[in-house]
């Protein structure tokens, strides 16, 4: 790996028509690397279709872009300096193709941005430098370009410079060059210009190689985005593979993981590939496969990292700057779902920051929507922890996109987290106290009468565990001692109206959400709430946990225990007989809480 040339990748940005694919290439051209015989062909062509030669047609290949004369969707190309290969974006400048501009430079890792030297600063011209401050490009050096028509007059190059570095300033990019150049006539590209002596500092190529470049991905901290558990099952093959494709570092056999946001450790067995021969380690940029030596449950979406390594952030807040392409706005208080990695969980807008006005490039406070085209600061509120890093420790695994209605509708860098712990679910559970009108007999008063205190007793596992005739026999067992017991399913209608079966993330956390609802009431009656649900994760407990509070929950496992530490009151195997079973939850709710004798003396 070391011994590859070095390589960089750069996007040019700027208002339509400010000479963007021009200066591309005259790039090409002057560095020597078009195929053979390129340059004569497209002037060639020119000539016969009597179309004055432009050095954008080197690059601009769709024949509706030459048409046109714009750049529509982005196109990449390639060149080499002495000192690295570069991998050159050409990106839209015109305001309906934003959304192409920013796809094509979310993974660039220096910018130039480029601006006519006649027309000056345009509303692109801003735009597009604040998406280079959003997309977190620290490498950015801005062309005033056709100086030609300006006679390369020193005072327009430093008019614009002026003015354009104000602008700058106000959104914290620091531009590393200004360069008066001329696209078409090859001046300042790669090599100073004789018709400009009174700029004396680098040319576009020296420019492009002062760019310091960002450390390797592989020398970064583990990030292994897990994409799927995969059981084999013939021939003896007993192995569970956790696939996935490393983001950033390396990992190799011996060493020891943790997977956010569940905290689950073990050690890495082996790293095994496809149809490959055996191999030990692997580096970013690989898709392959990991056995653990310690067998834990974990599901597609998590990160696993090194244990003695820096952590990413794991949070349901987070700070971020939004660009917003959907045709509808996007509005507080709906969900959509967000999609870092391989993490897709359902999420709302909590707060908007600040927004930038596509129209008038000012900047609004206080405003309750953020519209199409719209650049916004935001925190927002996922249903779930998640793991991420900020886009200045580890962009891989810093951006997102936001889907509305299964369109990607808005893409974003993660500025930071947020630990505040005012969230959705305390704010709700709060307001929901506070607004409880109580009745005068007290949690007290009814234990004494049903001669019990309320709980809601939580049977739960994977499926065809036998978890449903365990808590219906638990019920049945508890009726027949006199006391208050109800059993609910949780694939009861009553708790499925309302939920979101086209997101089945959503849908499931609503489905847990409804239940805690219910349990609190059913609960704070005096009652014993026996409920089974399938395949739940700590998180989900404890949402549960939380909406049944002040009242106790006990989380009863049959199975294999696939959760944290302390989570589960009684852990079950999967072969325990119904009788067997019931009679040991009897005892637990006897020794601890639910008919503790002491409490009704």
């Amino acid at each position: 790996m070391n011994m590859q040339k070095e390589q960089m990748s750069v996007v040019i940005v700027g208002h339509v028509d400010h000479g963007k694919s021009t200066l591309i290439g005259r790039l090409l051209a002057d560095t020597g690397s078009l195929p053979q015989g390129k340059l004569e062909a497209v002037k060639e062509n020119c000539k016969r279709t009597s179309k004055p030669f432009e050095y954008a047609f080197l690059l601009d290949a769709l024949k509706d872009e030459q048409s046109q004369g714009i750049t529509i969707d982005t196109a990449r190309c390639f060149f080499k300096s002495p000192k690295r290969d570069y991998i050159i974006i050409d990106a839209p400048g015109h305001i309906e193709f934003l959304k192409n501009m920013i796809t094509g430079a979310a993974r660039a890792e220096a910018a130039l941005l480029v601006i006519d030297a006649q027309e000056g600063i345009r509303e692109n011209s801003k735009r597009h430098g604040y998406m280079m401050s959003f997309l977190g490009i620290k490498n950015v050096t801005v062309c005033i370009n056709k100086m030609d028509l300006v006679h390369y007059d020193q005072e327009a190059f430093e008019s614009i410079k002026k003015e354009y570095l104000e602008f700058l300033n106000e959104i914290n990019l620091k531009p590393r060059n200004f360069i008066p150049l001329s696209a078409r006539e090859g001046e300042n590209i790669v090599g100073r210009s004789k018709k400009m002596p009174w700029y004396g500092e680098a040319s576009v190529l020296e420019a492009l190689d002062g760019f310091v470049k960002a450390t390797p991905t592989y020398a970064r901290e583990l990030r292994f985005p897990v994409q799927d558990i995969y059981k084999f099952t013939a021939q003896s093959d007993d192995r569970r593979i956790i696939a996935g494709r490393i983001e950033s570092g390396t990992v190799r056999a011996g060493d020891q993981v943790i997977f956010l946001p569940s905290n689950k450790t073990s050690r890495i067995k082996s790293v095994e590939g496809f149809n490959t021969l055996e191999i030990s380690q692997a580096f970013a940029g690989q898709s392959i496969g990991l056995c653990l030596d310690t067998q834990i449950y974990i599901r597609p979406g998590e990160v696993m990292c090194k244990v003695r390594e820096r952590l990413p952030h794991v949070s349901t807040k987070l700070k971020a700057n939004i660009f917003w392409m959907g045709n509808q706005p996007l509005v507080k208080n709906k969900n959509y779902k967000l999609k870092v990695a391989t993490q897709q969980v359902p999420v709302v807008l909590s707060e908007i920051l600040n927004v930038l006005d596509a129209s008038e490039l000012s900047s609004i406070r206080n405003k309750s929507q953020v519209d199409r085209h719209d650049v916004a600061e935001c925190v927002l509120e996922t249903l779930k922890p998640i793991a991420f890093d900020d886009i200045n420790s580890i962009p891989e695994t810093g951006r997102f996109v936001l889907v509305d209605n299964y369109e990607i509708s808005g893409g974003g860098i993660i500025l930071a987290p947020v630990y505040a712990q005012e969230t959705a679910l305390n704010q709700h559970i709060r307001s929901r106290e506070y607004s409880w009108e109580r009745s005068a007999i007290t949690p007290v008063k009814r234990a004494f009468q049903y001669q019990h205190k309320s709980a809601l007793v939580v049977i739960t596992g994977q499926a065809d565990t036998g978890k449903r005739i365990v808590a219906k026999a638990l019920e049945e067992g508890l009726f027949k001692l006199g006391k208050f017991v109800y059993f609910l399913g949780v694939s009861n209608e009553i708790l499925s109206a309302g939920a979101d079966t086209n997101d089945r993330t959503l849908g499931k956390i609503r489905h847990i959400q409804q239940l805690g609802e219910m349990a609190h009431v059913l609960t704070d009656a005096g009652l014993i709430l026996i409920a089974s649900i399938s395949d739940v994760d700590d998180y989900e407990l404890n949402v549960l946990k939380s909406l049944n509070r002040p009242n106790k929950t006990i989380v009863v496992n049959i199975g294999e225990n696939r959760f944290g530490e302390g989570e589960v009151d009684l852990s079950l195997p999967e072969d325990e007989t119904r009788d067997s079973a019931v009679q040991k939850i009897l005892d637990l709710l006897t020794k601890t809480v639910a008919l503790d004798p002491e409490y009704l003396i």
